[in-house]
């Protein structure tokens, strides 16, 4: 590899990333350009958040550690989030180490056959195992995106592969067409289809990964579910907030009467996978303009809500600083630069603040944060754009 003694000097550096940043900008629609604050240095320097995160949530074997419950679990969804975050910080080593865990002891070893188990951790009996062997849909497709974009950024054929296994078994175990809607992804392979209704949960259906998986598997559904994720939050959300879930009852969708008609802790995700689709993506107006009620309850009362009643709009309780990070994304879509930097003063950039933030909302800094400070992007076909990847990748 070249030393980076051996590329422009500094002036020539600064006049590149000026070009840079401009040509980024230009490629934005004027109102965003406009609106959205100045982008950060096109080439960020060490991720502190996501080491912390390492520091205090992964242990040495690529476990990833959710200590907010007393069976001290990690799911698939921790997994496949620490798969993506090490990507995107271009740490192979600990890929490995995270995949290699979840294969051994979410799958039983054959992560060619299984799904993972979404939960793992201490049992009542004071063991350690998988505590739950149901799937969760959204650890899987995480995984499955994280795997195929390692294999094509690091040209890891295997890795390739493998993100192509485990959209086979989600086909096969999670897929449906359900009557009067049309092909669904059920948020696991058991307890979700009752007969003649289905239980769904919209923020296991990033739009952008559909259409990277559609990539890697165009005879596959990916692109039907690309379409139908949109569709089904147009019509789940009439007053523009995400539900935690839902439920299609063959006719329309109602409000699931085990969940109830909240919109939090899940519903979050669903704005920031919003936030993050690349403007080109056709289906991306129409995906903000069915999620337009974030937007409007923080213009007319200046915060968000724990908790919203989607039937209403009525929201209560103060959000975690998560939340604020996960809306970062979704605001800069609405080209609302004014809200972005408000909402950005509420996420504890270090600091005894900082560290003593639990998993969940970490994460949601790593997405949010992570995004806003151009650590990664979303092109239109759903490829990861890492920051490493670009010319920044010269100087590291």
């Amino acid at each position: 590899m070249e030393h980076a003694s051996h590329g422009p000097d500094p002036v020539r550096r600064h006049a590149l990333r000026a070009l840079l940043a401009a040509a980024g900008a230009g490629a934005l629609p004027a109102r965003l350009r406009a609106a959205t604050p100045a982008p950060a240095p096109a080439c960020p320097g060490p991720w502190r958040e996501w080491q912390a995160f390492v520091a205090r949530h992964v242990e040495q074997d690529g476990r990833v550690v959710d200590f907010a419950n007393p069976d001290l679990r990690s799911t698939s969804e921790s997994q496949s989030y620490g798969l993506f975050f090490a990507l995107v910080d271009n740490d192979q080593l600990l890929f490995e180490r995270i995949l290699a865990w979840t294969r051994r002891h979410l799958s039983g070893g054959r992560a060619d056959l299984n799904l993972p188990a979404w939960l793992w951790g201490r049992a009542g009996d004071g063991s350690w195992r998988v505590l739950d062997p149901n799937t969760a849909a959204d650890g899987e497709l995480w995984i499955a995106y994280a795997l195929l974009e390692a294999g094509r950024l690091w040209n890891r054929p295997g890795f390739t592969a493998a993100g192509r296994q485990v959209l086979a078994l989600m086909r096969k175990a999670e897929v449906v067409d359900l009557p009067g809607f049309g092909t669904m992804l059920l948020p696991g392979n058991r307890g979700f289809a009752h007969g003649d209704s289905w239980t769904l949960n919209p923020c296991y259906l990033p739009l952008f990964a559909f259409r990277r998986f559609a990539l890697a598997d165009p005879k596959g559904p990916w692109a039907k579910l690309a379409e139908r994720s949109v569709a089904l939050l147009r019509r789940a959300a009439p007053n523009g907030f995400a539900p935690d879930w839902i439920r299609w009852n063959g006719r329309a969708f109602v409000t699931d009467p085990d969940k109830g008609p909240m919109g939090s802790y899940d519903a979050i995700r669903t704005y920031l996978w919003a936030g993050i689709t690349h403007p080109a993506d056709p289906l991306r107006k129409p995906l903000l303009e069915a999620l337009s009620g974030p937007l409007r309850m923080l213009r007319a009362q200046g915060a968000f809500a724990e908790k919203v009643d989607v039937r209403n709009g009525v929201g209560i309780g103060t959000p975690p600083p998560g939340f604020a990070a996960a809306l970062l994304p979704y605001l800069a879509a609405h080209g609302q630069g004014a809200l972005v930097r408000a909402q950005a003063t509420l996420v504890p950039a270090s600091g005894a603040a900082a560290d003593s933030l639990p998993y969940y909302d970490r994460c949601l800094v790593l997405f949010g944060k992570g995004w806003v400070d151009r650590r990664y992007r979303i092109a239109a076909d759903g490829r990861l754009q890492p920051a490493w990847s670009t010319p920044c990748s010269a100087k590291r």
